[in-house]
């Protein structure tokens, strides 16, 4: 059965392109594929995923699209298929594509209004084995969503798409796979937009050592650093000079994918985060609003 097996990468517009280009590149540690005046192109040192953020000059922050990775050409078209059948709003049906890193794919709105794409035949990047104490980001570990309908849209993930349960903390953050780690999405209540972007580091240390970069270069962790209980993933988060949010993470437990069974967490202070020494909490992160101009497509 086709389903998507993957995060590609995460485009967003932003007001201020230099000073969100900066963000990723001197401070995240992230790498220049392609650019121009308006638009960039970013790489993970550690992954041959050719691209991971993509930033394009625009007149507010917005997230533009969130590109998902499916097996091959069959299952592009697949997808498509059940996207269409599912009543979702349909950008373009799956062509050969013209971004950076070409491939084959096509761009839907969720039922919520964001944009996705599912793809395949990508292009791989150079991709290099990392050392311990780098401090750089190997790979997007999850991407974490905003719906007004989360278990609706749940559902939409898991019957469509072929995402699977993997738990629930409470009755309002659920966590989705589409591989063997825990989750590459979650979702919570709210306005439909992103909550926030993270990036799978090799250890704890190259988590903490890139904190310690981040902090020294004059930005602070948001929240942590500390260590989930679903996933066992530890965090640490950070807000970019356009306000979205963005996290460090290691030991995302990996799962069975077919069989994990789902788990219920309580919410409490010591299940969000199991060592409870951090600074901050999800109260500090940022406030979430609507993602403008839904149903809105923007850039290529």
């Amino acid at each position: 059965m086709s389903r998507v097996n993957d995060i590609r990468y995460v485009g967003y517009g932003v007001a201020d392109l230099d000073a969100e280009k900066a963000y990723y590149l001197d401070l995240w540690g992230l790498e220049l594929v392609e650019g121009n005046d308006t638009t960039v192109w970013l790489k993970t040192p550690g992954h041959d995923e050719h691209h991971v953020v993509r930033l394009r000059k625009a007149e507010a922050n917005r997230i533009d699209i969130v590109a998902l990775a499916t097996e091959d050409r069959a299952s592009v078209d697949d997808l498509h298929g059940k996207v269409a059948a599912s009543g979702a709003k349909i950008v373009h049906a799956p062509r050969d594509l013209t971004s950076p890193g070409g491939g084959y794919g096509f761009r839907f709105f969720t039922p919520d209004g964001l944009q996705f794409e599912i793809s395949s035949d990508v292009a791989r990047g150079p991709a290099r084995e990392l050392e311990r104490w780098e401090a750089v980001p190997e790979r997007i570990s999850h991407i974490v969503l905003h719906s007004p309908d989360h278990h609706g849209l749940v559902k939409w993930f898991c019957d469509v798409l072929g995402f699977k349960i993997s738990d629930w903390l409470g009755d309002f953050m659920c966590f989705l796979r589409c591989n063997t780690a825990h989750h590459r999405l979650a979702i919570l209540p709210g306005p439909p937009c992103l909550d926030h972007v993270a990036y799978d580091m090799l250890s704890v240390d190259d988590m903490m050592r890139g904190a310690h970069r981040l902090k020294v270069k004059g930005t602070n962790i948001s929240w942590g650093p500390g260590r989930h209980t679903a996933g066992n993933n530890t965090f640490s988060y950070f807000v970019t000079p356009g306000g979205f949010v963005t996290e460090y993470t290691a030991e995302l437990e990996v799962v069975d994918f077919e069989n994990r069974e789902p788990k219920v967490y309580p919410p409490a202070p010591l299940v969000m985060d199991q060592w409870g020494i951090g600074v901050g909490g999800p109260q500090t992160m940022p406030h979430s609003v609507a993602n403008p101009d839904l149903f809105v497509s923007a850039g290529d």
